[in-house]
């Protein structure tokens, strides 16, 4: 038999352990999003500076087959974690945020092309510091880093700002997915 307090310990040491659980879960399948963005947005970073007269095609790339490799991802993470098929709020989710992201750029601002460089992954990185506050402050600190870096680029980074924004906000988000992997 056991007492009260000893009952109340194991619940408490079985809760540590179902939020760890669940809090690895949750970056396993970020970490495999973040990896897919990173490498995308890399492409896409680099076309813009490469190639700027293509540039529209390829973000358009990058965002149709992030959302849809995202969706891969979290099917293939809900059937190796039992769960049953895809949830369809998530890609309802990415939609809207992309629709605001679409309706701000286009209706409330015209932006210039750095501008946009700009924007895009300061939103994203206001996504990931939201995510943290509730998964864990792996997402702050990587939304935090890619701002900051975003920031000095906009700033201090002259006509290099797309190969810039490449290493920083591709190369940030899967240096983050490996980092997040780990714990």
């Amino acid at each position: 038999m056991i007492d009260s307090k000893q009952a109340a310990d194991a619940l408490s040491d079985i809760d540590d352990i179902v939020r760890r659980v669940r809090q690895s879960q949750i970056y396993d399948t970020a970490s495999r999003s973040m990896i897919l963005w990173g490498g995308l947005v890399f492409a896409g970073n680099l076309v813009t500076y490469l190639a700027p007269r293509y540039a529209d095609y390829a973000w358009i790339l990058v965002y149709v087959a992030g959302i849809a490799g995202t969706a891969a991802v979290s099917v293939f993470s809900r059937a190796r974690a039992g769960l049953r098929g895809f949830d369809p709020r998530i890609l309802a989710a990415y939609l809207m945020f992309f629709a605001f992201g679409f309706f701000c750029v286009s209706v409330l601002g015209h932006f210039t092309p750095r501008q946009l460089g700009t924007f895009w992954p300061i939103y994203f990185m206001l996504m990931y510091c939201m995510a943290g506050l509730w998964f864990g402050y792996a997402f702050i600190a990587i939304g935090l880093a890619v701002t900051a870096l975003t920031l000095v680029g906009y700033y201090f980074i002259g006509a290099a700002f797309p190969l810039w924004m490449a290493f920083v906000n591709g190369g940030g988000l899967m240096l983050g997915g490996f980092w997040m992997r780990r714990n």
